[in-house]
Formats: structure tokens, sequence, C-alpha cells
């Protein structure tokens, strides 16, 4: 099951105390903490899509990054795991290490988009800046292994950075129940994330799908995938590349001025 595009709106709150760092919102009670902000446009070829998978640890991200890549000809951004030098410490011992993985991340994801925003080809991005911010440092912080300082400060360099990204052209949510999660985790074997909790996935789990919800900066879809089998099940999968292809077809035909999309279609089968 599918579900695309969403009613935009998120409720603004009275702070409770006035920040050091313009950029931060309120951290009240349900610590709503980020606010989107304007962002350019793509530049380059106006061909060229930008697709970002996200979704929680397990959801397979990189197996449909991957695949969708491989199938599609266009470039793969993975996420670091085996060169990432805290995600092992990081899982020892969250509270020492929550700061410096986050900015880790900031700055690999950074870096990431404008890669692909640079390339003359279409890429897909495994996870996305958002994620980290709107996810995994909210929740590193509401479970208190993140300070109030650290947090701040996270949050004024996340909205400087992001203020210089354009939008994806689409964002695609896997979503995954919690046993699944956990199945497809043991499964992989990863020794650092024998350590990972129930409490900390269902907290990333109901964060996600928070951030999901109140996406409004561009196109977006859910993905059920725990029903689904897009690695070997070729019909799941090119029932998914269908859908991306409506999605992406309708974006560039609203696109004003933008007569040159609609002569072909951008996504096309090998």
């Amino acid at each position: 099951m599918t579900d695309s595009n969403k009613q935009s709106g998120q409720q603004s709150s009275t702070p409770e105390k006035t920040s050091a760092f313009p950029h931060q919102s309120t951290l009240s009670s349900n610590r709503s903490v980020c606010k989107f902000l304007p962002h350019n446009k793509l530049t380059t070829n106006s061909n060229k899509i930008f697709i970002v998978i996200s979704g929680n640890i397990g959801s397979g991200k990189t197996t449909l990054s991957k695949k969708l890549s491989e199938f599609l000809g266009w470039e793969c951004y993975l996420e670091p795991v085996q060169q990432n030098p805290y995600l092992a410490d990081f899982y020892k011992d969250m509270p020492r290490w929550s700061f410096p993985l986050q900015i880790y991340f900031l700055s690999h994801r950074f870096h990431t988009h404008r890669n692909i925003e640079e390339s003359t080809n279409s890429g897909i991005q495994d996870r996305s800046i958002y994620e980290d911010a709107y996810v995994f440092a909210r929740a590193l912080f509401e479970q208190g292994d993140m300070s109030e300082r650290d947090y701040e400060n996270y949050l004024m360099l996340f909205h400087s950075m992001i203020e210089f990204l354009s939008v994806p052209s689409l964002v695609i949510y896997l979503d995954r129940s919690l046993p699944n999660l956990q199945e497809r985790i043991r499964m992989r074997g990863r020794e650092f994330e024998r350590t990972i909790s129930l409490d900390y996935l269902t907290r990333l789990n109901h964060y996600y799908l928070e951030w999901f919800h109140n996406y409004t900066l561009g196109p977006s879809l859910k993905v059920d995938t725990n029903d689904l089998d897009l690695l070997h099940n070729q019909t799941h999968f090119l029932d998914l590349v269908e859908k991306i292809k409506n999605i992406i077809t309708k974006q560039q035909i609203r696109s004003p001025g933008n007569q040159k999309n609609l002569e072909r279609p951008t996504l096309s089968y090998p």
C-alpha cells in the first residue's frame, strides 16, 4: 500500500524561553522542534531527478536505493556504515557519542546532497539530511542522550546548512513494523546493532511518521513495505517504479514554463 502527498500544516507554538539560537523553534513539552524553511530549487539539468529513500533502521533503504539505481541507471549515494568512525562507539555509549555522530552525519548528508545537485546525472540518496534532524537528533535529545546545549547548537547548524540546499524531486518513506525492523536488523548481523533497543526503534518510528506527515517541501510517497519484497518480487518493484514515474511526470507537467519536460518521460524501463 502506498500513500502519496499529504496535507500540509505544522502548528506553531509559543517558545518557553528566548534562545540564543535564532533558527531554533520551541523546546516545548511536545518537542516539535523544527519548522521547514524555504529552500532553493534544483538549478541543473531540467530532466535530472533527485530521489531520497528514507526510513528507520532496517527498513530496506539501502536495498531499494541500490536496485533503483541499477534499474534506472542513476547514481546511488549510500549512507556510510562501515566507514563511519563513530557508529560502533555510539551504540556502546550514546550520551558520549551522540553529538559527534550527528555532526558527522550532518556533514556527510550535506555534501552528498550538494554532490547530487552538482552532478549532471539523476541520483538516489540513502536517507536525507532532514531525517537526521527531525528524527535521529530529536530522538537522542528527547531520550536524554544529547544535552539541550548540543541540540540547540546542532539545530542552528542544520538550519543554516539547509538554506543552501534544493528540494529533492521526491522523498520516498519506507514504513515497516517494529517486529519486521527487528528481524531485518537481526538477519543482517551487524555486531554494533545488537544493542539497539526496542524503545529506541519505537521512538524513531514515531518521529518518522510525524516527520513524514509534516513534510511539505515537495512530492512524497509512503510505502508500506511489510507485505512487499522489493528485492526479489519484480512485480512489487515495478509497481513502485510506476508510482514513482507517475509522481515525477505530474510534477514536471505542473512546473511553469518547463515545456521541455513535456516531450519525454524522465523514467524509462531499460
